[in-house]
């Protein structure tokens, strides 16, 4: 009778932890890798072609002209930085793959010295070898979950998607060009390049503006505080960006 009111009791205990974690959802934000292409993407996108086009305004050049530098250099600026992005993201597969084999080779030919490693890293966290040694032991027995433990908590390293190199240069691109359309717009409606570079930079400010709320709202930041961060930093690069070309120019 005893265990059949041990087993009754576990099973309660079950159906009450699952029906906590279905009543629970964790906010989590969990797309931080695109985040941070689109972020990479159009930051350098609302930067570059404006400062572009901003120094040949100063040149006297039409809005035509400017206009047709700005989509050439986007362009240009899109499979640049496509291109980085993908050797970026092959290169951290490559290296997770590399240290994968190499794990399984460890755990292959040393598996006691790899047994040992699991319950140093489990001791870390506050854990005897009392409550450990049963998690070392099944670990043995699942060689598939052995290695996984060894790849997130010996090295640190997670599993990368497998289309991780093309989402992340596809997203890059398009938010680079998505960005550089951004301060090239005015030249479109504004013929004299001069005013169209005055439309400009309040069209890319506000710009700056909206994306750094935006950001903000996706990433748990304070909206309006980094909505200020990413308009007074882009602006400083604009500006960077924009003296270095009239500096050329007037050499």
């Amino acid at each position: 009778m005893a265990l059949n009111g041990g087993s009754k009791t576990f099973v309660q205990d079950e159906e009450k932890q699952r029906l906590l974690l279905e009543e629970h959802t964790e906010k989590h934000f969990t797309a931080s890798e695109v985040v941070r292409d689109i972020i990479i993407g159009v930051s350098d996108g609302l930067t570059v072609p404006f400062a572009l086009a901003a120094g040949l305004s100063g040149a006297n050049a039409s809005s035509a002209l400017v206009l047709t530098a700005g989509l050439a250099e986007v362009a240009a600026g899109a499979i640049s930085m496509g291109l980085g992005g993908y050797l970026a993201a092959k290169s951290e597969a490559d290296h997770y793959n590399r240290e994968l084999q190499r794990e399984q080779e460890e755990i292959d030919t040393v598996p006691d010295v790899e047994a040992a490693e699991i319950a140093d890293i489990l001791s870390k966290y506050g854990l005897g070898p009392a409550e450990y040694g049963p998690v070392v032991t099944s670990l043995r027995g699942n060689p598939k979950a052995w290695l996984e433990f060894m790849m997130k908590f010996e090295l640190g390293l997670e599993r990368p998607e497998p289309r991780r190199a093309l989402v992340s240069a596809a997203t890059i691109a398009l938010s680079y060009v998505a960005g550089g359309l951004v301060p090239l717009l005015p030249y479109v409606f504004v013929p004299r390049a001069g005013r169209a570079m005055a439309v400009s930079v309040a069209v890319t400010l506000a710009a700056l503006l909206f994306f750094g709320f935006v950001k903000g709202r996706f990433t748990g930041d304070r909206p309006f505080l980094s909505a200020v961060q990413t308009t007074v930093v882009g602006a400083l690069a604009s500006a960077a960006a924009y003296a270095m070309a009239r500096g050329v120019q007037s050499i």
